[in-house]
Order: C-alpha cells, then structure tokens, then sequence
C-alpha cells in the first residue's frame, strides 16, 4: 500500500447520519457537506474488506440535481457492499465541464474517509463516462493515493480532443445543409446564445432528414464524429448493409449531438476556458472520412442520392475554418488533457455502439500511454452492444475484479473469455458481451505526450 498524506481536518456539515468506527458492528451510510459546498456519500459495510472504491460519476448540465454519488447504480452497490466493499463518491461543487472541481473534490472526499475509517488497504478510482476523465485525470496528476482505476465508457481522448471532435459533425451539417445561415458554432455569449444557434441547426437536420439527399449528408457528419449505425438499446439492430437502417439511427444521435453537447454543453466549457478551446484549420475531411469505419455507408448513400461524395467533401475543405482562443486551448491543455503517464494500472471498458463518446475514445488514450511509457499499465476491453455506459452490472464488476486481478499478480488476464468468466460469476442471470475488439483510430487525438499534435 502506498504511503497517503492526509490533508489538514476538514470543516463539515453533516447530515443525520453520524460516522461509526471503522470496526462497527453494523454498516455504516454517512452523508455531508465538504467545504466546497460539493455533497458526498460513503457507505461502509460491517465486514469492509479493506478496498474504497471511489467513484466519479458522469457529465451533469447546468440546472440539474447534483446529488452525491457513489456507485453507477443501486443494483451495482448493492452487489459491492455485499462483497464488502467501502464505496465513496462526491457530488463536485458545480455542474458541467468541472473537472477543476471535481478532482479536488474527490480527493477531499477520501482524506475525509481515511479520517473516519483509516487508511485502505487498497484504494481504487472508478468512474463513468465524464467520470472516466476525472478517474483519469486522478490516476495521472494523484497517483500516490490510488493502487490502480478503472475507467467505463470514459472521456479518456481528453478536453481537446472532444471538443475538436464534437465540432467537426456541426461544421460539416452548417456546411452542407445551411451554407448561407448564420449559426454560429463557437464563441458563444451565454446559453441564450448557444440554444438559439442548436435550434436553428436541428431544423435543418431535421428537414435534411426527409430526403435522400440529406440522410447522406447526415450520414457524413455521423462519420466524421464515428457514431455507429446502432447506438441505443432501444434502436433495432441494421443489417451489415442497410445503410437506411443506419443512417436512421445515427439521425437520432446526430439530433442528440446539436441539441446539448456541441452547442449547450460547449458553451458552459467555453465559459471556464475563457475562450473556444477547439478549431478546424488545417483539417482534411476528406482524409478523416477515409479513415472511418464509415465510410462505406457514406459512400453507399451519397450514391443511392444521387450526389457526389467528392463534391461536398470538397466544399467541406475549402469553407472558412474555426480558430482556437489560445488561452483556451492552454487552459483545457492544463485541465483536460492527458499525458498518459500512469504509475499504476488502468482498465478501461468501451461499448462497441457507444454514440456518444465513441468507442475509438480508446484508441486515443492507447496513443498517449504508449507514447507516454505506461503502455503496459493499460488495458482495454469492449462490451459488444449498443448504447453509452450501457453495461450490465456484472460486466462492470467482472471488470473490477479483473483490475484487481492485476494488482494481486502483476499481470493482465483481461481476455474477453477471463471477463466474460468474472462477470458470469457476478451477474449468472445476464450472458456478458466482452469480445475481442479493436477500435479504429481517433479522429483527432491530442495529448501531452505528442508535442508535435497540430496547435490552432
């Protein structure tokens, strides 16, 4: 076990619940107020085997609850407890892009347990989704107070590259479907702002849609961003080649994409960035088309339309280009961005038909791990199925139980056959998905162990 410092005594607000010993005869559920104003959770169970797993939970928009949070769902913690597992978690002080929150809150999070309970015998950072980033960021910038993490559906391509990602679809949608129109996809001055401008665009998407000519094009924004043909658990699964069936159900997260994340949520980033943090000059979409696992239904569809791919690949090439704020990119270089530098093992699980941080997130922290010499520290597995985080939960601590695993023997066996095995052993009524998988390359990776990367 690693040796933790524990920070200076933490003023609280707690709630009823009051802590127990951390030999207490029964479990103990303690809730509170961290000085941040950040909620947090713990749950200890009377026979604690001696692991806290602390969780960071996913992307939370302005207005919404922001409760405490420590384990993905209930069926999930409950199975945990049983095991015997401590489980922790905060809410972060504030919504949205708040990683500079979020980190800093965690880690007052388990110095608060370690004051309650002791110092773990094992301590571990888990996290779903926007989660993934911070069990990320946690593992890279805190490793002297984990053993190892564990990070699901997760944000590991880093701030820059979502963001750059998550403009390209937009630009080519405004390009192709409204070349004319002033909707504007960055620097945007308050939500106002930002809802007006993915209102505007959401209508001529779902205009686009009624003709054959415009689902190609949809289809080419899908694949510049690699959403899948089948993304949700409650789509109907295409054929190999029905590029209709596809095409329609990457509509719906192409909706999904301008409705929040590219305009919403960018603008809330952008807001703690001082600035756009993404740009598009010096993109070649005709080589980024080339390179995605789509580009077979695009060019399908483009010729069942009747239009030429080349065409608008070209006027995609020559519109005016988005430029980066500087300061932005440096401040989400500084926060967001990772350096795949890990001192202690990292597993990573995926859905194949994840559409709204695609899969080939995976092939961009590889990049930056190997690159960064911690390649051997990382693992990565693929559940085969649709949907973001859509994991069953004996997939998920089959995963656990992998991660520690290593830590026990100081080797991988993250097999799809060794985690579909653990995650039958947890969950004997839900066949798992593990299968052998490897993503195509990321889009547009960015990471501090490529100094060479393309700057705005």
């Amino acid at each position: 076990m690693k040796t933790r410092t524990c920070l200076a005594v933490l003023t609280l607000t707690l709630s009823a619940a009051t802590a127990l010993p951390a030999q207490a005869a029964t479990d103990t559920h303690l809730e509170g107020q961290l000085p941040s104003g950040a909620a947090y959770l713990m749950d200890v169970p009377a026979g604690w085997n001696g692991t806290v797993l602390l969780y960071s939970h996913g992307y939370r928009p302005a207005g919404v609850p922001n409760p405490a949070q420590n384990s993905p769902d209930s069926t999930t913690r409950d199975k945990l407890l049983a095991e015997g597992y401590a489980l922790i978690g905060s809410s972060y002080a504030t919504t949205g892009w708040a990683v500079t929150d979020a980190v800093p809150d965690q880690l007052a999070t388990l110095d608060l347990f370690i004051q309650k309970f002791g110092t773990a015998r094992r301590t571990l950072a888990w996290g779903t989704s926007y989660g993934g980033l911070v069990t990320t960021t946690l593992a890279e910038r805190h490793a002297d107070r984990f053993d190892g993490s564990l990070s699901m559906c997760g944000l590991v391509q880093g701030g820059v590259a979502n963001w750059n990602s998550t403009l390209d679809p937009v630009f080519a949608l405004k390009t192709l479907l409204a070349p004319g129109a002033d909707i504007p996809l960055t620097g945007f001055a308050d939500q106002a702002a930002a809802g007006s401008a993915a209102k505007a665009l959401a209508s001529k998407v779902s205009a686009a849609q009624q003709t054959p000519e415009g689902r190609a094009r949809i289809a080419l924004a899908a694949a510049l961003h690699n959403i899948p043909g089948y993304n949700a658990t409650t789509q109907t699964e295409p054929g190999p080649a029905d590029w209709d069936g596809q095409e329609a159900n990457q509509y719906t997260a192409v909706t999904g994409l301008v409705q929040l994340p590219a305009f919403s949520w960018r603008q809330e980033a952008e807001s703690r960035a001082g600035g756009d943090p993404s740009w598009n000059t010096g993109v070649d979409y005709t080589a980024m088309l080339g390179r995605s696992p789509l580009y077979k239904e695009v060019t399908e569809l483009y010729k069942e339309a009747g239009l030429s791919l080349r065409t608008d690949l070209t006027a995609l090439n020559r519109a005016p280009r988005i430029s980066a704020d500087p300061a932005a990119v440096r401040w989400m270089r500084h926060t967001s961005v990772f350096s795949g530098r890990l001192s202690d093992p990292q597993l990573d699980i995926h859905t194949t038909g994840d559409g709204l941080i695609p899969v080939q997130a995976e092939s961009a922290y590889r990049r930056a791990a190997d690159a960064g010499g911690s390649g051997a520290l990382l693992s990565q597995a693929y559940v085969d199925g649709p949907g973001h985080c859509a994991f069953t939960s004996g997939e998920m601590t089959g995963a656990l139980h992998t991660l520690e695993h290593r830590l026990d023997t100081g080797r991988w066996d993250s097999s799809a056959a060794a985690l579909n095995s653990r995650a039958a052993q947890e969950d004997p009524t839900t066949e798992p998905r593990y299968v052998t998988y490897r993503p195509a390359g990321y889009p547009r990776p960015y990471d501090l162990a490529h100094p060479g990367d393309a700057r705005p």
